[in-house]
Order: C-alpha cells, then structure tokens, then sequence
C-alpha cells in the first residue's frame, strides 16, 4: 500500500473513517498540550489545535506527503468538554449534557503544497437521561477516551435525541471537509 497522507493522530476512529473513503494513510500521531488559551473560543481552539498537530508532524518528519490532523471538541455552552479524567468526570458531563443541545466543533487541518483548514459545527441534542442509564453507559467503558464522554457512534448513539450538522464530524473527522481539502492537494477519492 502506497500512502497518499500521513495522519497525524492515533484516533481509531479518524482510521476507521479514512478507511471508509478508501484514503491510503501512515500513522505518526503527536502530542501535544491540548490546554484552552484564556479566552480562546472553542471554534479557535480546535482550529489551532488541528494546525498545531499538522506543524508538529512535519516538523518531527519532514515528509513530502501532506499531513491531516484534526481536533474535535463537545461544547455545551462556553464550556469545552474534553476526555473525562475519570468516572466522576465522565458522569458530571453526561449528566449536563441530559437534556440539552450541544455543539460539536472538528476542525480538519492539511498541510502538503499548502495549508488548507476547514471546521465542521453539528448541534446534538441528548434525551434526558436517567442516573441509572448515565452509570450504565459509563460501565460499557465507552465513554472513557472520548470528548464529552460519549461515542455516537456506539452505544452512546442511543443518548442522542437529534443532529444537525456532520455525523463524521461528531465521530471525529468531517468527511465532506476533508475531502475537499484532500482534492485541493490532489487527492481525488473517485479514481
């Protein structure tokens, strides 16, 4: 297999999308620290930190092949909901999420010839959730590892009452918005 990108992210999930759009990638993901700025915005806040990522990833390689990386982040309000810490913090979110409308900010960042960025905004409304359901959902284990504490596209699909906007995008990786940035460095999906 012949890479045409080089991913800059370990997410099983942004595989699993690049996968279904049949887009051939290598896995370099980086770290970083994901801190908020003060009074950086969370639209400001996924943006830098795709481009920070993408930065990062040629600077470490050095590779001709363009790099992808995003950033997603559930934010209800003002407040960015990131990874929980633990189980109290997994059951805090899902418990202000109950209910309520959320956003969902991912931002796509390639860089090859040029540095092209895009973001995809999806609003997610929760049903109201009962106590038992938010410790049953966190037993499954898989609210562990994602931003706001949930997968829509697990069990977690079950909590969400509507959507508006980019399923991708929630998952991880707004498919439409990558692929316009791939076709911008060449890439074409449909050959």
């Amino acid at each position: 297999m012949t890479a045409q990108i080089i991913l800059a992210s370990a997410s099983p999930r942004r595989k699993e999308l690049l996968d279904q759009i049949k887009v051939k990638y290598r896995v370099h993901p980086v770290d970083l620290d994901e801190t908020p700025l003060s009074n950086e915005t969370p639209l400001d806040y996924v943006q830098r930190l795709a481009a920070e990522k993408s930065a990062a990833c040629i600077a470490r390689l050095g590779e001709d092949l363009p790099v992808l990386a995003a950033d997603t982040a559930v934010v209800l309000g003002d407040l960015i909901m990131g990874k929980p810490k633990d189980r109290d913090d997994a059951l805090s979110m899902l418990r202000q999420l109950s209910g309520k409308m959320h956003r969902v900010y991912s931002a796509v960042s390639l860089r090859g010839r040029e540095h092209g960025q895009a973001v995809s905004m999806t609003e997610v409304t929760f049903r109201p959730l009962t106590e038992a359901e938010i410790a049953a959902y966190w037993q499954s284990g898989e609210p562990l590892d994602k931003a706001g504490s949930y997968a829509i596209q697990g069990l977690g699909g079950v909590l969400v009452a509507s959507i508006s906007g980019s399923f991708s995008g929630v998952v991880g990786l707004p498919l439409f918005e990558t692929a316009e940035l791939l076709s911008r460095q060449g890439i074409e999906l449909f050959k």
